[in-house]
């Protein structure tokens, strides 16, 4: 990390007023002397070019009413049957394989590739390329790597963005070279949102499956309360989303002006992160937080943020989630932890997270 000073936000309640306070934006009103809590270009905004929280605001606006057709329910509806049948046909390679299974490069991690390729109109060919840049780009301590990755992530969206603008298809790309054509975008600005879809469409579902199967394979009642009633699964998700244990933590916003939040007292050009594990975790929020509870109701998690930061990829996140757990415990009902829950070893990456290995076995 980069070892600059930040406030951290961990009660549920007070990350929910920050979310929606205009004082607090992504871009630091005095860029050079900016606080940076990473290194990683991919979520370093200490940077950004706005001139101020209107500019930024409005920036955002609308690039979020872009990306909200992007998700839209006809286009996720469409997704549906596909994000099935990809896990129908990783599951049915990982039974042919046959155990022991590490689920990390059985299920976790190409399922989201699955869909985010196939939602932005990306090769799936050139998958190792993107998991290689992606984890590159997100280095939170070897800036220099951080940023010649994400170069390299622009200069193939260049490409991309071309040949869709030429031979077009019903996919994202697609819409965002449109979106340039009509003038509604400027070229890097269509780049800047393929990139981000990229990364979040797919590292962040990574992570929530890897510690979504860990949970449910620690907790035999709990998924035999799923297999036993599927209305569950929903609540469940919910809860999976909830008890996610790391990555995230590392994207900072910056105080414009004095911010006093109980008593303290956030002075303007502070670094400000908050902790959505923490927050999620709230005890004054969630009755028993450490308890992983299938049927948890209320659950106002802040998984997907909050107000106008709510992520909008929040829908296609949950249809793969729910895919994954609607299928994995009913195709493999005796699956078990192949290895001691202490001798799991974790992404040290505190922008990713995640596991590095998952092994089961049934």
């Amino acid at each position: 990390m980069a070892g600059d000073e930040a406030w951290m936000v961990t009660r549920l309640d007070e990350a929910k007023r920050l979310f929606s306070d205009p004082r607090l934006t992504r871009s630091h009103p005095d860029p050079m002397n900016a606080p940076r809590v990473t290194n990683s270009a991919l979520l370093d905004g200490a940077d950004w070019g706005y001139e101020d929280y209107e500019s930024e605001r409005d920036g955002e606006a609308a690039m979020r009413a872009l990306l909200s057709k992007f998700f839209s329910a006809r286009r996720m509806a469409t997704l549906t049957p596909r994000i099935e049948g990809f896990v129908d046909d990783l599951l049915a390679a990982m039974a042919e394989q046959g155990p022991p299974a590490d689920l990390v490069e059985s299920l976790a991690r190409p399922l989201p590739m699955l869909v985010i390729c196939e939602l932005l109109g990306v090769p799936y060919a050139d998958r190792g390329r993107f998991r290689r840049w992606s984890e590159q780009a997100a280095d939170p301590v070897d800036g220099q790597g951080s940023r010649a990755a994400l170069e390299s992530i622009h200069g193939y969206m260049e490409e991309l963005l071309e040949r869709k603008r030429i031979e077009s298809a019903e996919d994202v790309l697609s819409d965002l070279a449109a979106a340039c054509e009509s003038g509604a975008l400027k070229p890097l600005e269509a780049n800047a949102m393929a990139t981000g879809v990229l990364f979040a469409g797919h590292a962040t579902t990574v992570v929530v499956i890897q510690w979504g199967a860990l949970h449910m394979l620690t907790n035999p009642s709990q998924r035999e309360a799923l297999r036993r009633d599927r209305s569950l699964l929903p609540s469940a998700v919910e809860e999976i989303l909830r008890r996610r244990m790391s990555g995230g933590e590392a994207l900072a916003r910056y105080a414009t002006a004095d911010i006093v939040v109980g008593d303290v007292t956030i002075r303007a050009g502070d670094a400000v992160v908050i902790n959505l594990i923490g927050v999620n975790h709230d005890p004054l929020a969630f009755p028993q937080p450490d308890q992983f509870d299938i049927a948890r109701k209320p659950n106002p998690h802040l998984t997907f943020g909050y107000g106008r930061h709510v992520c909008v990829g929040q829908n296609l996140a949950r249809l793969e989630l729910r895919a994954v757990f609607g299928q994995l415990f009913e195709k493999f009902p005796t699956l078990f932890l192949a290895a001691p829950v202490n001798q799991l070893r974790v992404n040290d990456n505190p922008v990713v997270g995640g596991l590095r290995e998952l092994p089961v076995a049934w």
